[in-house]
């Protein structure tokens, strides 16, 4: 892997740790149940996606 990839991973994988914080904040301060959840499975997702990048290297 070249040294440009290893940067587009690493870039990739901090915006991943970024949506899935915010996913987290929104968890911990929505009281709708409906949107909580949603937002508990975009955290998800984004965690599967930083898990993909993270196994990339």
């Amino acid at each position: 892997m070249s040294p440009k990839e290893l940067n587009y991973i690493e870039d990739a994988l901090g915006h991943e740790k970024f949506l899935k914080t915010q996913c987290q904040e929104a968890v911990q301060n929505l009281q709708d149940a409906e949107l909580k959840s949603c937002a508990e499975q975009l955290m998800q997702k984004h965690q599967q996606i930083f898990d993909n990048f993270y196994n990339l290297v």
